[in-house]
């Protein structure tokens, strides 16, 4: 179906512009019309033409998420409809790419379909768990209130996920550094010690020849090098977004003594928040299960997650399941035991995952002073050798003075 971008202005004399998709200029037209606006400009346009709609520079994220859901809970709560929300957001969001989401979601609302029904048509964008809570509160009748928990889960998630990114970028500009001085080192450096060498007629000791024969083929064969890097890492991505690839990674990631801890502590974060939230909103137990299995990060626990769906219907308890998984910390089966017994699992389960947004912090902290001295170590060692490789020969051409 045709993309239209249109330009008009409503009876307060206020200019409106969007895009839509219509079968032809007529429809755009009537639509324009049925909202009582006067038409000022018209055009079809080519969709992927502009690189400012490509989802790779317009990502929609969690931060959006979050923004969108606490002010549709703001207006909401207000006392303003929800065709109204939409189309005050629709333009006010600044990624372009979630703008023409929210137009799209507007316009089938406007077709009479219901909020989550015209967001699952866009799943790609909108979270599973978003678009569930939203079914759950329009059937309640108090969608207010699930946007404004919506609003502080993504708000929570969104923090947690900064935290991790922040603590990842000292070790990966430590990581390019190295590589580039060890790279800068032998294309610019070691050829001119061993132009000295040569004239001088020394004999050069084995480390010394392997960096001349990596010097040599950097300097030589560098677009290859190249080329063999980009098809690497295009492969290993290809196969980390395959099923077995996704769980291999999530294996080894729970395998790392340095990595596991935080991967750990930021699933278990999830998981009861998630269900806390679920719970309150009224989620039976069985759809909550499935609906967190699809947003705790790992597929390792997720697929454990899932495999208690059938236990929880024989009418096992929830607490001796997770306790059997041995996934998540002890902590988490005994607070849901808890939960359990006084009836108030989700109060109980919201304690938990503020508890644990507390020692992801202690986690990252924990993982980066790891990382920092491992780093510097494998560095010195590489450069080290670098250094030493470099200086033999000198030596050698020294005793035979």
């Amino acid at each position: 179906m045709p993309l239209f971008e249109y330009k008009a202005v409503n009876q307060n004399g206020e200019s409106i512009n969007g895009r839509s998709q219509a079968k032809n200029r007529s429809e755009i037209m009537q639509m324009l019309r049925n909202k009582n606006y006067h038409p000022v400009l018209i055009k079809e346009v080519a969709e992927g033409t502009d690189l400012s709609s490509l989802s790779i520079l317009n990502k929609v994220k969690t931060k959006d998420i979050a923004v969108f859901a606490r002010q549709f809970h703001a207006m909401l709560n207000a006392g303003v409809t929800i065709i109204q929300c939409l189309d005050i957001l629709r333009q006010q969001t600044e990624n372009k790419r979630f703008k023409e989401v929210i137009e799209k979601v507007y316009e089938s609302v406007q077709k009479g379909s219901t909020l989550s029904e015209a967001m699952k048509e866009h799943r790609s964008v909108f979270p599973e768990l978003l678009i569930n809570m939203i079914e759950a509160g329009e059937a309640s009748g108090n969608l207010d209130t699930i946007m404004n928990r919506m609003a502080f889960h993504y708000e929570k998630e969104t923090k947690i996920q900064n935290k991790v990114r922040g603590a990842m970028i000292y070790p990966a500009v430590l990581a390019i550094i190295s590589v580039v001085v060890v790279v800068f080192m032998l294309v610019a450096i070691l050829p001119t010690f061993l132009t000295m060498f040569e004239g001088a007629g020394v004999d050069l000791p084995g480390p010394t020849l392997f960096l001349l024969a990596v010097s040599n083929g950097i300097r030589k064969y560098w677009y290859l090098i190249i080329l063999i890097i980009i098809a690497f890492v295009y492969l290993i991505r290809r196969y980390i977004k395959t099923e077995e690839g996704r769980k291999k990674f999530d294996e080894i990631k729970l395998r790392v003594p340095i990595v596991k801890n935080l991967v750990v502590k930021v699933a278990t974060s999830r998981f009861t928040r998630t269900m806390s939230t679920l719970l309150a909103s009224g989620i039976p137990l069985l759809p909550a299960i499935d609906i967190v299995s699809k947003i705790v990060g790992n597929r390792v626990l997720a697929d454990g997650l899932m495999s208690v769906k059938e236990d929880l219907r024989k009418g096992y308890d929830l607490a001796g399941l997770i306790h059997r998984l041995k996934l998540f910390p002890p902590m988490v089966d005994s607070m849901i035991r808890i939960g359990e017994e006084s009836g108030s699992l989700d109060d109980v389960l919201s304690k938990t995952a503020d508890f644990y947004d507390d020692e992801v912090n202690v986690a990252i902290q924990k993982m980066t002073t790891m990382l920092e001295p491992l780093m510097l170590i494998v560095m010195a060692v590489v450069i080290g050798f670098l250094v030493v490789s470099m200086y033999l020969p000198m030596i050698d051409m020294m005793q035979t003075i």
